[in-house]
């Protein structure tokens, strides 16, 4: 009878258990054959992994011909920091060509695009509107359209899929950082925000482009995923990527948010911040952070490794206290937004910079997001592949 009501009770949580999520890359057998007699372009970085393998090599040894690498910002291997320009080459592990898709060239030109049957995109985002990752989409979706070249995506979780929040971006702010009418966190995957491209036309001259998305399996936009490789160099972490959000606007400001340490985007501070138990000293990093902002310089503030540990799995949000918290402890003879133009572009207006300027408290400017963001949350449900 003790066996019985232990077998019963095992079958019972696995039953409860909930099921491995599935990438779309590691579903091989649904994509392959699509991919067997063409020429094929790859827009991928150090992401695209079934496991530990690269994508690359997976297709490669099933016979894929692989005759062009498209590379985002960071690079094809990732080695490279935040806005460094990428130059083009050739891989060295397997010959083939790379062409960089960040610096003067973010658009595949139809000479790059010349001998190519198909495009397959497989980088993991995560789910902010600055990451550069979906202005890479756009560009190879447009550069395809215009082409008659089909694009497969091969989808992934978001890990901050399960929230939407931020300021929407208005038409005048957009830039590589935020090429979209959508709010900070978007809390769509790369097929479902491809799917919002082409729906709303976001394409130069209404262009659609032929989209082939390969979904993930049990997934859906209240789990939990941790990301089982960096998405780039300095966000390293699950704490990272749920504070992300909200900590990357410090980067139109005079305060560090950790780069040239091992903790990017879990603290912030500065030499002159009259607030904070926490002190760190940015240090250059090779191939991470080479010339971090107060580099050398101790700087005083806050780590938010803990908290985002705690809390921002379960119950994530756009938070603008830190920000809040840091203007207000800033010396008033010091510039703050020592680069108010690009702030602007991250935050996809300038109505934030002057709402923290002029006092304005965390909840009336969520306030002012409210109608926009009730507008853009209608606007998604049409484009979700995933249950909510």
């Amino acid at each position: 009878m003790k066996q019985l009501l232990l077998t019963v009770f095992a079958l019972g949580f696995w039953f409860f258990l909930p099921a491995q999520i599935i990438t779309g890359a590691e579903q091989t057998e649904r994509y392959l054959s699509l991919l067997q007699n063409k020429r094929v372009a790859v827009c991928f970085n150090p992401t695209s992994v079934i496991g530990k393998t690269h994508l690359v090599d997976t297709l490669l040894s099933a016979d894929i011909n692989i005759v062009k690498i498209f590379a985002p910002e960071h690079g094809f291997r990732g080695e490279a920091e935040a806005g460094a320009i990428i130059q083009s080459a050739m891989d060295a592990k397997t010959g083939i060509p790379i062409v960089s898709l960040y610096g003067k060239n973010k658009k595949p030109t139809p000479e790059q695009l010349k001998g190519v049957d198909i495009v397959l995109f497989d980088i993991q985002d995560v789910g902010c509107r600055f990451f550069t990752y979906i202005s890479t989409l756009h560009y190879v979706m447009e550069a395809t359209a215009a082409a008659k070249i089909p694009v497969l995506i091969l989808d992934r979780p978001n890990p901050n899929g399960y929230f939407v929040d931020g300021p929407v971006l208005e038409e005048k702010f957009k830039s590589f950082v935020g090429m979209h009418p959508v709010p900070v966190v978007h809390g769509m995957t790369i097929g479902e925000y491809a799917q919002m491209i082409n729906g709303e036309k976001w394409l130069e001259n209404n262009l659609v482009c032929e989209l082939k998305i390969i979904e993930c399996e049990n997934y859906t936009h209240n789990s939990r995923y941790s990301l089982p490789v960096k998405p780039s160099p300095n966000l390293n972490s699950d704490e990272a990527i749920y504070l992300y959000p909200s900590l990357c606007l410090f980067e139109g400001t005079d305060i560090s948010l950790g780069r040239g340490t091992l903790t990017p985007f879990q603290i912030f501070g500065h030499p002159n911040l009259t607030v904070g138990n926490f002190y760190f000293t940015p240090e250059p990093i090779k191939g991470v952070s080479e010339n971090p902002p107060q580099k050398g310089n101790k700087c005083r503030g806050f780590d938010l490794t803990q908290e985002a540990r705690n809390n921002l799995q379960g119950n994530n949000s756009f938070n603008l206290s830190y920000l809040i918290t840091a203007y207000k402890h800033f010396p008033k003879e010091m510039k703050f937004f020592t680069n108010p133009d690009f702030f602007d572009k991250l935050a996809g207006n300038s109505t934030l910079r002057w709402q923290i300027i002029n006092g304005r408290t965390e909840e009336e400017i969520h306030t002012s997001w409210k109608p926009a963001l009730d507008n853009f949350k209608k606007t998604r449900t049409k484009y979700l592949l995933y249950p909510e």
